[in-house]
């Protein structure tokens, strides 16, 4: 049935017919062609992302019934006046308040309705008003300040000053920053393109089970329906991945499903809802089996086999000096095991993917955190050569890891084949919350010993990582947390191994520190217990064991240049021992994926006849502000405004294939590119050429980096990565046990961009706080749990604490302007650190993430943190 309603939408009176069931949000999107709210949770209403304004009041679109809407007046932030605009859009762009964008305007929504009821909102009340939405970039310390900054200019009609110059060091405006703070830029699912169909997937009801039949019959007589494609349809390879190719794009007859996010089916229709229908429709004949639910039931010698090769994905391991005799030898030895969760990613913006038909090939835009990866996957999967499938990323809403593996970028393209139409395919929350990665939840042993004054004479450990359903990256993941274990700290006798197993689990993969966090709550524990033990703080024992310039890592690499370790632990020296309740933890985390593999930085410039140059990367924007640092790098070389590089982009027009945009390396490789090729555009414009003299002129530039040795190697003077990042952090709990106050000191190398740097390790702190207390995605029997937005654990605005922060630049030799990435070691310490401050609140060492039965966690819950 339809119903006819009457509302005005940004002072224009519509007469709209819609279905039952309608929300506001399908409305304004579907009908209006409004594309600032977006849908992050539909029909959740959770996130925040859709809020728009009804009759003055702030309201989640996605849980409203359209018909609600009936003679209300509803704006949007394109119906804002243009002063409101402009001050909104200066005022997110001079306070940082915005990196992927994707819940910015929601977020601007309720800011206006506040402001307009108290033009001097207070901290407070802004924290109060943002609790009905979730961010997982900023940590909200710059929303808040984005906020205030908008109430002042409103009041004074004073806009706000921005930094014009593009200069490396510089708080350079966001690249779009204008267009993301109002909910201009298209994110994948605001575009549309002529007769362009609708996706819906179909994803396995069981974690294991065999398919003995699918029948699409009944879909296909749906009214609407134009393609529904499985397993048979599949032109190439059906199993991808990005290092073992196990996973496959759909599961066929006479398979077993391996995971709940498995796709069985994928239907094309002419709308969304019908699509949707559709693939509900499908019926699946299975026969269930018993689920291998965790790594010691799957290596037992009985278990089933998920996989060919077996249960056991890999194997890592690193054997330095006698651990044996170095314990034996130890004042002090202590040892005990580490429990770490699963964890969602929660970015905000779910998997969506268009493609179509183009000539004999296929254009398809993704989000993903590799185009070259993506098409190379693309293409196998349909029996293309690579140069018949053109890959676009579209800057994507938020990725922390967990759009490295495929999505639905193969599903999506089969359908456009099929159907020889452009198809555009996004997934629902819960439908994301069940197909991609999470977090390894890792098992760690860990036995460690010192002398009677602290130093650290052995290191042994023992981990077991929960793979999950497919490979993925956790090979990776296993050996970067095993390399790891030690910390940032000098040990002469190490024995770690590091096992992946594969489970029938969601599968895990990247994830922000990539087995590095989990090692550090291990060894930052270790090292406060044995604190304890000599007799001196935490602090000590850390500046005692602190890696230095010609010290051995744990891989046992010489570390040759660039540690700033000791000056962020002196950094923080003085507020640790002057807290009462006060953890301290140190972090290291590689730059660049290393093991042996080469890596390259490459990038083109291409000028343009209207004077202006694009620039193109390998390497993915996706929040952190990887495209503003290109832009500023190519200033920064030519002297040329950021105007003249008002277009960036990750394609495949060009061979710049980098791989993933992963490992903190974005800044160090991508720049680098951008200098090599903008210092050949600056000789050119020094022989006194114009950009218009230069028109249709492309300049390469690209760096190589292959001196890094692989574990496996046993290279007599190993170097497993080319860069390394440093952090201490303190957490400092008040009287209640409420974490109160977050110091973290970063060698991050050079600064490039202060607010953008800011704003990294702010949403880091933010990420590391959830991680360490309240956060988990719980799965049981194989089946996830926590299905919804809200029920992730994530810290909501009120939560997050005072942050200070401290830069150090050590300098890297080969990094832009001495830059290193610190795009995951903000989260790094941050668990052990609130750990550390726990036990000095409570007396009580915790083992296990996350740590939901401290006053911390409960006072974030909502329920009282007891007094001592």
């Amino acid at each position: 049935m339809t119903t006819r309603i009457e509302l005005r939408v940004n002072g224009t009176d519509r007469a709209i017919e819609i279905e039952d069931g309608t929300s506001l949000l399908e409305l304004l999107r579907d009908d209006c062609g409004l594309i600032s709210p977006k849908d992050g949770c539909s029909p959740q209403g959770q996130c925040g992302c859709c809020t728009v304004i009804v009759d003055g009041r702030a309201l989640v679109s996605c849980a409203t019934p359209a018909v609600r809407a009936a003679g209300k007046s509803i704006t949007t932030l394109e119906g804002f006046s243009e002063l409101e605009r402009e001050t909104f859009a200066d005022s997110f762009i001079a306070a940082g308040g915005l990196q992927c964008g994707f819940c910015t305007p929601g977020i601007v929504a309720r800011a206006k309705v506040l402001i307009d009821k108290n033009p001097d909102p207070t901290d407070d009340q802004i924290n109060r008003v943002l609790s009905m939405h979730h961010c997982r970039c900023t940590g909200y310390v710059k929303i808040v300040d984005s906020i205030k900054l908008a109430a002042k200019a409103l009041r004074e009609e004073a806009a706000p000053e921005l930094e014009r110059s593009g200069r490396v060091g510089t708080s350079t405006p966001r690249y779009q920053a204008r267009e993301l703070a109002l909910g201009d830029r298209r994110f994948i699912d605001d575009m549309s393109f002529p007769d362009m169909l609708l996706g819906a997937v179909l994803l396995s009801e069981h974690p294991r089970a065999l398919i003995k039949q699918i029948d699409t019959s009944k879909a296909k007589e749906i009214p609407g329906v134009v393609a529904i494609v499985t397993a048979a349809d599949t032109p190439g390879e059906r199993s991808q991945g990005l290092i073992y190719k196990d996973w496959p794009m759909f599961v066929a007859e006479g398979e077993e499903t391996r995971y709940v996010g498995d796709v069985i089916a994928a239907v094309a229709a002419v709308d969304r809802r019908i699509a949707r229908k559709a693939a509900q429709a499908i019926a699946v004949d299975y026969e269930v089996r018993k689920p291998i639910t965790s790594p010691e039931e799957a290596l037992k010698p009985d278990a089933p086999k998920l996989h060919k090769k077996g249960n056991l994905l890999s194997k890592s391991e690193i054997n330095r000096g006698d651990v044996e005799q170095a314990l034996r030898n130890s004042a002090h030895v202590a040892s005990h095991t580490f429990q770490t969760q699963f964890i969602e990613h929660m970015f905000l913006e779910p998997e969506a993917c268009i493609a179509m038909p183009e000539g004999d090939g296929l254009r398809v835009y993704t989000q993903g955190q590799g185009v070259f990866d993506d098409r190379r996957q693309i293409a196998s999967f349909m029996g293309l050569p690579e140069e018949k499938v053109y890959v676009e990323l579209v800057t994507n809403g938020g990725a922390f890891g967990g759009k490295e593996d495929m999505s639905i970028q193969a599903q999506t393209a089969l359908l456009a084949r099929v159907a020889g139409k452009p198809v555009k395919l996004t997934l629902s929350r819960e439908e994301s919350l069940r197909l991609h990665p999470k977090r390894h939840p890792i098992k760690m042993t860990y036995t460690v010993g010192c002398d009677d004054q602290g130093r650290l004479m052995a290191v042994k450990a023992f981990m077991v990582g929960d793979k999950g359903a497919y490979a993925s990256v956790g090979t990776k993941v296993l050996e970067r947390a095993a390399g790891h274990c030690t910390g940032p700290y000098k040990v002469d006798n190490v024995h770690v191994e590091s096992l992946a197993v594969y489970t029938n689990n969601p599968p895990c993969g990247a994830m922000r520190g990539f087995g590095a966090n989990q090692a550090a709550f291990g060894i930052e524990s270790m090292l406060d217990i044995l604190a304890e033990r000599v007799g001196i703080d935490g602090w000590e024992i850390r500046y005692l064991n602190a890696l230095d310039v010609g010290d051995k890592f744990c891989t046992g690499q010489q570390l040759e240049c660039s540690v700033g370790l000791k000056k962020t632990l002196e950094a923080v020296k003085e507020r640790y021992r002057g807290a009462r309740y006060a953890g301290i933890a140190c972090g290291i985390k590689n730059v660049g994926i290393g093991n042996g593999l080469p890596e390259y930085g490459k990038a083109m410039l291409e000028v343009r006849s209207d004077g202006s140059v694009a620039i193109y990367t390998g390497f993915t924007e996706m929040g952190q502000g990887l495209f503003t640092v290109l832009q500023q790098t190519a200033c920064e070389e030519t002297g040329l405004p950021p105007s003249v590089f008002a277009h960036v982009s990750a394609d495949t027009k060009y061979d710049l294939d980098c791989g993933q945009t992963t490992a903190s390396r974005g800044t160090f490789l991508g720049c680098r590119g951008v200098q090599e090729a903008a210092r050949k555009l600056k000789a050119d414009l020094d022989q006194r050429k114009t950009l218009r003299d230069l028109a249709g002129k492309t300049y390469y530039g690209e760096v190589l980096i292959d001196d890094t040795t692989s574990l496996e190697a046993k290279a007599e003077k190993p170097k497993t990565h080319f860069a390394y990042g440093f952090a201490t952090q303190v957490v400092i709990l008040d009287d209640d046990g409420r974490v109160a106050k977050v110091i973290a000191a970063h060698d991050v190398g050079k600064v490039m961009n202060p607010a953008l740097l800011e704003g990294q390790l702010e949403g880091s702190i933010h990420m590391g706080l959830g991680y360490a207390l309240t956060e988990e995605f719980r799965v049981e029997g194989g089946v996830p749990q926590t299905m919804t937005v809200n029920s992730q654990g994530l810290l909501r605005a009120r939560h997050m604490p005072e942050v200070e922060l401290f830069m150090i630049e050590e300098e890297h030799p080969d990094g832009p302007y001495g830059a290193k990435g610190v795009g995951e070691i903000g989260l790094v310490p941050t668990a052990p650190a609130v750990a550390g401050a726990l036990y000095k609140f409570d007396g009580i060492r915790r083992f296990a993430l996350p740590m939901k039965d401290s006053p911390a966690a409960r006072f974030i819950r909502g329920g009282a943190a007891p007094n001592k």
